[in-house]
C-alpha cells in the first residue's frame, strides 16, 4: 500500500512539472509578446496566397493539434476593424502568387515583419545537433540539462524577434502551435497509456507485419498519434526476447508516418488541406494507390529483417483469449480527444474564439478540451493499466522541453522557406515540389512545409489558398488542368517523410521516448538516419518519383 501510494506521489509530482512546462509556456507568450501579436487587426489581415502560410503551423489530428484558430481570428478581428474594406484592400497581393515580402509594397508592412537573417536558424541547427549527439557523446549531462538549452537557444530567436526585428507575430504563432500541439500529444499520451492492450500472439515476422498493417489502417482513424501510443507498448511486448531497433524503426516509418496518409484525420498537413477546402474523401481516392504500395514495399523490407531475427519470443498461453483489454473506458477519452480536434472555428462557425478583452489567447476550446483531458483520463485511469504498461512522465517531459525550443527556434527558417518557395514556384515543377516538400517535412513542422508549397503551387495557376473553392477547383481534376497532381505529390510528400527522423512528426519522438524509457535499445538520432531512413525510405520514395512524378513512366 505504501508503495502504491509513494508511486501515486511521485507520479503527481512530474506530472505537475509538464503542465507547469505548459503553463510557463502560456505565462511567457503573455508576458512577453505585445498585444498587437494578439490583436490581429494591426498585422494579421485577411491573407491570402502564401502570405498567410506562418499561420498555419496549425497541427491538428495528425499530430500537432494545430493552431488553425489563429487565421479565423484574425479574419473576425479585422472585420471589426475593418474601414469599408481598406484593410484588404491595403493588404491585397498585387497577384495571387504574391510572396511576403511583395506585400504592403515591402517587407515592414508585410504581416510576418521582416524577413529574419540567414544566420537565425543556427540555434536550430544547433539544437538538431545537440538532439543528435547529446545522448552518444554526453549522456548523463544531456539527460539533466537538455531543458535549459532548449530554453536558451530558443530564447535567443525570441529576443532577437521581438527587440530586433520588432515582429512579435512569428512568436506569437509559435507559442499557439507549441500549445495546441503538446495539448493533443499530451492527452493522447496519457489516455492511451491508461490502455493495457494485451496480445497473445507470439512476436514473428507475419505477426509483427500484421500488426504493422493494422495499426497504420487505424492511424487513419485516429491520427498516427493516437495509433502509435495506442499500438508502441503491445508491440513491445509482443517481441519480447527479440526487440531490436529495426522493430522501433519501421514502427514509427508505418504506423506513426506513412499509414495516416489515408484521410485529413490522419496526419497534420492533410487535416490543415481539408481546413482550407480539399475535399475530406480526396486524399484516400487519389492517394490510395500510391500508399498501398508503398506500405507493402515497407512491410516486405521489414518481413526480411525481420525473418533473419532468430531469436524467439514468448510462446502463446493456451488459456488466454487471443486479445485482452484493461482500462477500456479510457477509449472513451481517446474518442473525446480526436472529436476535438474539429472543434474549430474553420470547420463550424459557432466556436467561439477566445479573448481576454481585446486580446486573442494563443489557445481555443480544443486545446483547453485536450488540456482537461489530460488530468481527467490520467485521475480515473484504470491504475492496473497504468502499471502493466510501465507509465511514467518522462516521455512527454522530454517531448515538452524539447519541442518548446524547436517551435521556437524553427521559425526562421520556415519564414524564409515560404519567401523562398513563393519566389520561385513559376520555375518549380512538381517532381520539385515533391523532393522539396518532402525533404523540408523530414526537418521542420510538415504542416507549415505543406502549406508554403500548396500556396506556391495554386499560385502557379492564378489560385489563392485562402479561398476555398479555388483550392476545390485545384483539387478536382478538370479538363486541360492537371492542378491536382501538384496536391498529390505535396500531400504524399509531406506525410511520407515525415518518418525520416524523429523530429519530422509529433510521434516519432514520443514512440523513441516510450520505447527509451522501458529499456529498448533505439537507434540514436544519427544512427536513425544513417542505418535506416536514408537507405531504406530514400529509394522507395525515389520509386514513387520514378512512376509518379518524374515524367517517365506517367506523362505530366
Amino acid at each position: 500500500m505504501f508503495f502504491v501510494s509513494s508511486l501515486r506521489f511521485s507520479k503527481c509530482i512530474v506530472f505537475s512539472r509538464c503542465l507547469s512546462l505548459v503553463a510557463a509556456s502560456l505565462l511567457a507568450g503573455c508576458l512577453l509578446l505585445p498585444g498587437a501579436a494578439w490583436s490581429a487587426s494591426p498585422i494579421l489581415p485577411q491573407e491570402s496566397g502564401i502570405e498567410q502560410v506562418t499561420d498555419d503551423h496549425a497541427e491538428v489530428p495528425g499530430d500537432h493539434a494545430g493552431a488553425a484558430h489563429d487565421r479565423q481570428e484574425a479574419a473576425h478581428d479585422e472585420q471589426e476593424t475593418a474601414h469599408d474594406g481598406q484593410n484588404a484592400g491595403e493588404h491585397a497581393p498585387a497577384d495571387a502568387h504574391a510572396g511576403a515580402g511583395e506585400h504592403g509594397g515591402g517587407h515592414e508592412d508585410d504581416h510576418h515583419g521582416p524577413l529574419p537573417p540567414v544566420w537565425l536558424i543556427l540555434p536550430f541547427i544547433t539544437l538538431l545537433l545537440m538532439i543528435a549527439t547529446g545522448p552518444l557523446f554526453y549522456a548523463h549531462h544531456w539527460h539533466h540539462h537538455y531543458p535549459k538549452y532548449a530554453v536558451a537557444l530558443g530564447a535567443i530567436v525570441v529576443i532577437y524577434y521581438l527587440f530586433v526585428l520588432e515582429s512579435s507575430v512569428p512568436m506569437a504563432h509559435a507559442l499557439a502551435e507549441y500549445l495546441s500541439f503538446i495539448a493533443l500529444v499530451a492527452s493522447l499520451f496519457i489516455a492511451a497509456s491508461g490502455i493495457f492492450l494485451s496480445l497473445n500472439a507470439r512476436g514473428t515476422p507475419w505477426t509483427n507485419s500484421i500488426l504493422l498493417f493494422v495499426g497504420s489502417l487505424v492511424a487513419n482513424l485516429i491520427a498516427t498519434t493516437g495509433a502509435a501510443m495506442l499500438f508502441i507498448r503491445p508491440y513491445m511486448r509482443l517481441n519480447k526476447g527479440r526487440l531490436k531497433p529495426y522493430h522501433i524503426v519501421f514502427f514509427i516509418f508505418l504506423v506513426a508516418n506513412v499509414g495516416g496518409g489515408l484521410t485529413p484525420i490522419g496526419d497534420p498537413p492533410l487535416f490543415l488541406g481539408f481546413l482550407r477546402g480539399v475535399p475530406f474523401f480526396w486524399t484516400f481516392t487519389h492517394v490510395w494507390y500510391i500508399w498501398l504500395p508503398t506500405m507493402l514495399l515497407l512491410l516486405g523490407i521489414f518481413y526480411v529483417i525481420d525473418a533473419r531475427n532468430k531469436q524467439e519470443a514468448p510462446a502463446i498461453d493456451a488459456s488466454r483469449g487471443l486479445m485482452g483489454i484493461v482500462g477500456s473506458k479510457n477509449f472513451i477519452w481517446v474518442l473525446v480527444v480526436v472529436l476535438s480536434v474539429f472543434i474549430d472555428p474553420q470547420v463550424f462557425g459557432w466556436v467561439p474564439r477566445l479573448h481576454i478583452g481585446s486580446v486573442h489567447l494563443p489557445f481555443g476550446i480544443r486545446e483547453l478540451i485536450m488540456f482537461s483531458v489530460c488530468v481527467l483520463a490520467f485521475v480515473f485511469a484504470d491504475k492496473t493499466a497504468l502499471k502493466k504498461n510501465e507509465f511514467t512522465f518522462e516521455p512527454i517531459r522530454e517531448v515538452g522541453w524539447l519541442f518548446l525550443g524547436i517551435f521556437a527556434t524553427m521559425q526562421p527558417a520556415l519564414q524564409l522557406i515560404s519567401e523562398f518557395a513563393s519566389q520561385n514556384s513559376e520555375s518549380l515543377s512538381v517532381g520539385m515540389f515533391y523532393w522539396a516538400t518532402g525533404i523540408l517535412s523530414g526537418i521542420l513542422d510538415n504542416a507549415p512545409t505543406y502549406l508554403n508549397f500548396l500556396a506556391a503551387a495554386m499560385g502557379k495557376f492564378g489560385m489563392d489558398v485562402s479561398v476555398a473553392a479555388q483550392v476545390v477547383e485545384f483539387a478536382l481534376p478538370a479538363e486541360g488542368i492537371d492542378s491536382w497532381i501538384f496536391l498529390q505529390a505535396i500531400s504524399v510528400a509531406a506525410v511520407f517523410f515525415g518518418a525520416m527522423t524523429y523530429i519530422g512528426n509529433a510521434p516519432n519522438f514520443m514512440v523513441k521516448a516510450i520505447a527509451e524509457s522501458s529499456g529498448v535499445d533505439v537507434p540514436s538520432f544519427v544512427g536513425y538516419l544513417v542505418k535506416y531512413s536514408l537507405p531504406i525510405l530514400i529509394p522507395v520514395y525515389f520509386v514513387i518519383w520514378v512512376i509518379f512524378y518524374s515524367g517517365w513512366v506517367i506523362q505530366l
